[in-house]
C-alpha cells in the first residue's frame, strides 16, 4: 500500500506539478529577455549586455522551482510515514488530504462501533424444542464467515454429528437457506421471512433477531447480542475535538438494536435494516448535503462494506476483523481496528497540509522579493543560490518535521 501511495496524488502536489510545467518555460523566456531588451532600449547594446545579462542569470538561478516541487510532495510523504507509524496505512497523498477536512464521518455498526463478538442470549422455539432450533441454524450458517455465524457455531459445540447438508444459497443482506436432513431450513432476517412468505413473529428483547423457518413453517427466532467497543465513546470524542460535526450510523441490523446503540453513543442520525445497496444511497445522500470544501468518511469491515467504502470520499476501514474486499476498496485501513487512530491520523493530516502551506509561502515570498531585487539588480550571484538552494533546503527541512508523529 506504501509503494502505491504516491500514484494517487494530492491537490498540491498536482497543482505544483502544473504549476511547475507553466512557470518554467514563462522563466526562462522572461530571463531571455531581461537579457536582450534593456541592452536593446538603452542604444548601447554591446556595452549594457553583460551587465543585464549577468541580471538575467541572476534571475533564472533565483526562479528555479526546487523548493516547490521537491518539499510539497515531501511534506506529504512524510505524513503517510508518519501515519503508517502509529498503525494507519493510507493509499495515497489525496487520502491525506481529504482526512484533513473531515466534517461527516458514516459508520457501520458491527465491528466497527461493537465488537463484532456475538452471544446467542434467548432461544423462543414455536414449534420445536430449542436444542433443535439451534442445531438447524448453525447447520445452516455452518460455512459462512459472518460473526453472527460464528456465534451460533459456537452455541451448539455439536458441528460433527451426522447430519447431511446440501443445496446452500446465501441471499445477501437477507440469510442463508439450505436443505438439512432432507428438510429446507431457512435462516435470516424478517426481510427473508417476508420474501419467502413466512409468518413470523417479533420479539420484545433487544438484540439481533435471527428467524428460522422449516419448509416454510416458522419455527422459531434467537436473539444475538453484540457489545460496543470500550473505546468507541472516547473515540468519537477525540474525533469531534478534530472538527467532525457530524455522526451517522448504517446497518442492516434491527431498529431496536440501532436505537440503543446511536442513543449510548450519542450518534447524529442512525438507519436500520438497510442492505448494501441502501447504505450507498444513503451515503450519496449525505455527499449531496455537505458543504463545499468538507469531506465526508465511512467506518466499515465487511465484504458488504466495500461499495460504500469505495463512494465516500475517505473510505476507512478496520484491517484486522475487515474483510480482503473492505481493504481492497478502502482509502485508509487501520491496523488494529482502533478507532481513535482515526483521531490521530488527522491530527498527522492537518499538520502535514500546514508545513506543505508554510513551504509554499515561505518558497514564493523569497522568490519574488529576490526576483524583485535581481531584477534592479540589487541581488548579485550568491543570493540568487540561497533563493534557490538555500530555500530548497529550508522547505526540505520543515518537511522533515511531518515525519515527527
Amino acid at each position: 500500500l506504501m509503494e502505491h501511495s504516491t500514484e494517487n496524488k494530492s491537490r498540491n502536489e498536482t497543482f505544483m506539478a502544473k504549476f511547475a510545467n507553466i512557470y518554467t518555460p514563462i522563466v526562462v523566456i522572461s530571463a531571455a529577455l531581461l537579457a536582450v531588451i534593456p541592452p536593446l532600449l538603452s542604444g548601447d547594446f554591446i556595452s549594457n549586455f553583460p551587465d543585464w545579462f549577468s541580471r538575467a542569470l541572476t534571475f533564472l538561478v533565483i526562479s528555479c522551482p526546487c523548493a516547490l516541487v521537491i518539499s510539497i510532495p515531501m511534506s506529504f510523504f512524510g505524513g503517510l510515514g508518519a501515519s503508517s507509524k502509529i498503525g494507519v496505512l493510507i493509499k495515497g497523498s489525496n487520502y491525506l488530504e481529504n482526512l484533513a477536512h473531515l466534517k461527516t464521518l458514516v459508520f457501520d455498526k458491527t465491528g466497527t462501533l461493537t465488537e463484532g463478538v456475538f452471544e446467542v442470549t434467548a432461544l423462543h422455539p414455536t414449534q420445536i424444542e430449542e436444542d433443535r432450533l439451534l442445531h438447524l441454524a448453525s447447520h445452516v450458517e455452518r460455512f459462512s464467515s459472518h460473526p453472527i455465524a460464528e456465534s451460533l457455531r459456537a452455541a451448539y459445540r455439536k458441528e460433527s454429528d451426522a447430519c447431511s447438508i446440501a443445496n446452500m444459497v446465501e441471499k445477501a443482506g437477507y440469510g442463508i437457506q439450505a436443505e438439512v436432513n432432507g428438510q429446507i431450513v431457512a435462516v435470516g432476517n424478517t426481510k427473508f421471512m417476508d420474501k419467502l412468505d413466512v409468518n413470523w413473529k417479533s420479539c420484545k428483547k433487544v438484540g439481533t433477531i435471527i428467524h428460522v423457518a422449516i419448509d416454510g413453517i416458522y419455527a422459531g427466532h434467537i436473539v444475538i447480542s453484540d457489545r460496543i467497543k470500550p473505546d468507541t465513546k472516547d473515540a468519537l470524542s477525540q474525533l469531534r475535538k478534530q472538527g467532525v460535526e457530524q455522526f451517522i450510523m448504517l446497518t442492516g441490523d434491527h431498529e431496536k438494536v440501532a436505537e440503543r446503540v446511536a442513543e449510548e453513543l450519542e450518534l447524529d442520525a442512525y438507519k436500520a435494516s438497510l442492505l448494501p445497496a441502501d447504505k450507498v444511497s444513503e451515503v450519496e445522500f449525505y455527499l449531496s448535503q455537505k458543504s463545499l470544501g468538507s469531506q465526508l468518511g465511512f467506518v466499515g469491515d465487511g465484504i458488504n462494506d466495500a461499495p460504500v467504502l469505495a463512494r465516500a470520499d475517505v473510505g476507512i476501514v478496520m484491517g484486522g476483523l475487515g474483510s480482503d474486499a473492505a481493504i481492497e476498496a478502502a482509502d485508509v485501513v487501520i491496523m488494529d481496528d482502533n478507532l481513535s487512530k482515526i483521531a490521530q491520523a488527522m491530527v498527522i493530516a492537518k499538520k502535514t497540509i500546514r508545513i506543505a502551506n508554510e513551504n509554499a509561502v515561505f518558497s514564493i515570498g523569497t522568490k519574488l522579493l529576490v526576483l524583485l531585487l535581481a531584477s534592479f539588480g540589487i541581488a548579485n550571484m550568491w543570493l540568487a543560490i540561497f533563493a534557490d538552494v538555500g530555500v530548497t533546503v529550508i522547505a526540505v527541512l520543515n518537511s522533515m518535521r511531518t515525519l515527527k508523529v
